[in-house]
């Protein structure tokens, strides 16, 4: 059966153009993608029958496009688009006002996409990645089971629910559990569901950002797409230092309107904020009409005893946005995350999370919900924390015993990566890049600081990385330190 072509292609009267028009058409649709490389033509009697043109028009116009390889024959597959094309630098005149259209994107967006890389990295055999969980301990049987239920459910219903906020029953169930979790005390009406974390960051940007006015604290180091979000809304970004003990609340700036902290397991030197900074940081943003967000993304992993509290429990002037996500816990694909917000916010969230994508899907939200209420999490974050535990431990070991020469572990009591700081003055991109080439991949610790005089170190991330796997991982990072001397 003779394939036909997707395309619109309008042929002028008259026969003198008819082969310029057929060519330059189908050549534009090539170079567009509207005909992807691979792409099956029809024969020349098919394309001159469909288009009303001769048999030797359409005969001419594949030859053409041959030659200039566009087009491919194969013997027994027919007519194809060329897997690989010409450069398109010099196929057609540019359009007007091309060489100042890019001045028509925000600026904040048009600097973010020229930073992204070009493609995903793959990711090396032996890889400390960070802020990735194991996903192979995921408790795939009870998700199963607990989906064809609600599915199920839906089956039999027609209602469906379109809340922004989040499920009602959902927003119920994460209330119950970071009150047990992290002692956060809220009802499902202060919890705005988010897709992630990250989304999270992104809607509290829009309702907390004044473009160009609107100074925003972070921490420095610090994690990246916080800081991207806040850019791309317009915000001034001060970068605070952090030590020991967490962020360094004197150093943030007087006019700063909006503070960021992780303060549980900071990111990424992993110290946890001490209570009197924590005391301190909020009688700062009661002092100078700042706000807080508080990022908890791995707080249900704890290697010590009781943490301290959260900064939304100690909060009494309702100025702590708490941001939570099961990112960590159970999936990051699930993209499942939320805010517990102060009162005077929850609209205004609300409405940004409505403009932005309406409303986080249905399924996932009930199956979560499932998942706590059943007590399926709670066990699952146990069965992990062991896991985690024993993992943080052979790497806390291994750096002691085999890389003591070169680092020195930072504190840490929580979450699913631990620092180590250089003891010379190396390089630490020069020794990721070194140690990558042996097919060991690690993060420098100085690609999360914006500061010259950052310290110098890596981050490791356990979650995905077997116990056994971690002792080789290092070998080829001891290498790269040995050879930087």
């Amino acid at each position: 059966m003779e394939p036909l072509l997707p395309l619109a292609i309008r042929l002028p009267p008259g026969r003198g153009s008819l082969l310029y028009e057929l060519h330059r058409q189908l050549r534009t649709a090539i170079v567009d993608g509207r005909l992807q490389p691979g792409v099956r033509l029809p024969s020349t009697r098919a394309l001159a029958a469909t288009y009303g043109v001769s048999r030797n028009t359409a005969v001419a116009t594949y030859d053409l496009l041959l030659s200039e390889g566009y087009i491919a024959t194969h013997r027994g597959s027919g007519t194809r688009v060329a897997e690989s094309l010409p450069r398109p630098s010099n196929l057609r005149p540019p359009r007007r006002g091309a060489d100042t259209a890019d001045r028509r994107v925000n600026p904040g967006w048009r600097l973010r996409a020229l930073r992204r890389p070009s493609s995903v990295a793959e990711v090396p055999p032996m890889s400390f990645q960070l802020g990735v969980p194991d996903v192979t301990r995921f408790p795939v049987d009870v998700w199963r089971r607990l989906s064809n239920e609600m599915l199920r459910t839906m089956g039999s219903s027609n209602t469906l629910s379109t809340d922004s906020q989040g499920r009602f029953a959902f927003r119920e169930a994460i209330s119950h559990h970071v009150s047990y979790t992290r002692a956060v005390a809220c009802g499902p009406g202060d919890i705005v569901v988010t897709s992630g974390a990250q989304q999270a960051f992104d809607l509290l940007s829009r309702i907390l950002v004044t473009p160009q006015r609107t100074v925003v604290a972070l921490e420095d180091p610090g994690y990246g797409r916080l800081r991207s979000a806040f850019t791309a809304a317009g915000a001034k970004i001060s970068p605070v230092p952090v030590d020991d003990e967490g962020i360094v609340v004197e150093r943030v700036p007087p006019d700063a309107r909006v503070i960021c902290v992780t303060p549980s397991h900071q990111f990424p030197r992993g110290c946890a904020m001490s209570a009197a900074r924590r005391t301190a940081l909020l009688d700062l943003a009661q002092s100078q009409g700042a706000v807080i967000i508080e990022d908890d993304y791995d707080g249900e992993f704890r290697f010590t005893e009781r943490p301290l509290d959260a900064l939304q429990t100690l909060d009494r002037t309702e100025s702590v946005f708490y941001v939570g996500t099961f990112s960590k816990s159970l999936l990051p694909t699930l993209r499942l995350g939320f805010v517990v917000t102060p009162p005077w916010a929850r609209a205004a969230l609300v409405a940004a999370k409505e403009v932005s994508d309406g409303a986080c899907c249905d399924l996932t939200q009930d199956i979560v919900t499932a998942m706590i209420r059943g007590g399926h999490l709670a066990r699952h974050v146990r069965r992990m924390q062991r896991l985690y535990s024993r993992r943080r431990q052979r790497l806390l070991d291994d750096i002691s015993s085999d890389l003591s020469r070169w680092l020195e572990p930072l504190p840490s009591c929580a979450g699913l990566h631990v620092a180590a700081v250089l003891k010379s003055s190396q390089e630490d991109q020069e020794i990721a890049a070194r140690a990558l080439q042996q097919g060991v991949g690690i993060l420098p610790l100085s690609a999360f600081s914006h500061r010259r005089d950052s310290e110098r170190g890596f981050v490791f991330g356990f979650g995905a990385i077997e116990e056994s796997a971690i002792t080789q991982a290092l070998k080829p990072l001891r290498r790269a330190l040995s050879a930087g001397r």
